[in-house]
């Protein structure tokens, strides 16, 4: 069993991944969304003694700019005491720089019909991204888009099924674009036990 902290486990995404971490017998250090957001930003100290006392760091926090401040900003601090104390990153990431055809382009979030609200939101997560490619080697990494339609004001069904892609949209037969936070959570949980993606984007949907 891991010993697994969440930046941000009282949020919706992070709540789903403890729950499904609990359930199968992980242990698990919850760090609110709120703590996290705060204390990652001036003072690295919390971050490195989680990485001492776990085997996995999750980050489950909001990726846009916030007093100045954005996530990808301390990608540096998190890759670094990861490094040091043989720990993985496992991010929670945006569905927004998915592409939605292969070869590269466009990108969800480049689409007309992206809603304006959430653009720093997915703008922000393409940016941790790009951040984490750019890390050392020895960073153990991973990092997983939800489908498009994807957090609390859609939170789904437990259904125990789910798809796996790359950086590319999935979706169904339909066009739909969906994923519960359980199953959600049950994949990013499958990542931890048995590491597929090592240093990579992923992405979930049914």
């Amino acid at each position: 069993m891991a010993t697994i902290a969440i930046f941000g486990g009282t949020g919706y995404a992070g709540g789903a991944i403890r729950d499904e971490a609990l359930r199968r017998g992980h242990t698990v250090i919850s760090v609110s969304r709120k703590e996290a957001e705060l204390a990652a930003r001036p003072d690295p100290a919390l971050v490195d003694h989680m990485a001492v006392e776990t085997d996995v760091l999750v980050v489950a926090i909001r990726a846009a700019e916030q007093d100045g401040v954005r996530l990808a900003d301390v990608v540096g601090v998190l890759a670094k005491a990861a490094a040091e104390h043989s720990s993985r990153l496992g991010f929670v990431g945006g569905a927004g720089s998915l592409h939605i055809t292969e070869g590269g382009g466009p990108r969800v979030v480049d689409l007309p019909t992206f809603p304006e609200a959430h653009k720093g939101e997915a703008l922000g997560q393409a940016d941790v991204l790009a951040a984490l490619r750019e890390t050392p080697a020895d960073v153990d990494w991973f990092y997983l888009s939800p489908a498009a339609y994807f957090g609390s004001h859609t939170p789904g069904e437990a259904t125990g099924r789910y798809r796996i892609g790359g950086d590319v949209l999935l979706a169904d037969a339909d066009g739909n674009s969906n994923i519960s936070g359980a199953d959600y959570a049950k994949a990013f949980v499958d990542e931890i036990e048995q590491p597929e993606h090592r240093r990579q984007r992923f992405s979930v949907a049914y």
